[in-house]
């Protein structure tokens, strides 16, 4: 599900800081502008409750997931708020292996070609190019060349819309998008606003 989440829309959002009673109407205005995957970190306030939530409200085909995921106790948790999706700062194949022995997805985050093939080994679904900002364009491109082209790369970290474009040129699958889609206090209006603009600016790539 999640590839083909990604496929319908390669841009997932991060909600870092957002509270359970506020998510339902950034979740909806994230659907509503094509987002199909929508990430809570669980060092956000009541993490767990807000994947409750996203889930309850969302339709099937939107997948919602957690983030900064650093131990397989913290896979079960998101497992039982009914989260599919986790995602990790790191590449502990602990974490990997528990995300996918719970039956759910995950996208561990790696800054290495060394690091991206022993998350493949312990059974990454994508794999989370972390940080962004710091790896750049040219580094896609030259994991691209070693990397199977049936894996995902997502680039996270520092991404906005005029970014997209060099990074899929260089071979990006998709994108994590974190502060300059949703920062904490923001209304669903001002998130719908900024998701318009990463959809139409994937829309171009």
């Amino acid at each position: 599900m999640l590839k083909e989440a990604l496929k319908q829309c390669g841009l997932i959002a991060i909600l870092r800081g957002i509270r359970p009673d506020e998510v339902e109407a950034v979740g909806q205005a994230l659907y509503d502008a094509g987002f199909r995957i929508i990430e809570v970190p669980l060092n956000s306030p009541e993490p767990f409750e807000s994947i409750r939530v996203l889930r309850n409200v969302l339709p099937a085909n939107c997948m919602v997931g957690a983030g900064t995921v650093l131990s397989p106790a913290q896979v079960l948790q998101v497992k039982d708020a009914e989260g599919q999706l986790i995602v990790m700062p790191h590449s502990d194949p602990e974490v990997i292996r528990a995300a996918t022995a719970a039956g759910l997805a995950s996208a561990p985050g790696v800054a290495t070609v060394t690091e991206a093939f022993a998350a493949l080994a312990a059974g990454a679904d994508i794999l989370k190019m972390f940080p962004a900002e710091q790896l750049g364009p040219v580094v896609v491109k030259a994991w691209r060349a070693v990397i199977p082209a049936s894996v995902m790369l997502v680039p996270v970290g520092g991404i906005t819309p005029d970014s997209l474009k060099e990074f899929t040129a260089a071979g990006a699958s998709a994108f994590g998008l974190g502060s300059a889609l949703y920062k904490p206090g923001m209304t669903a209006e001002q998130v719908r606003k900024n998701a318009d603009a990463f959809v139409s600016a994937w829309k171009q790539t």
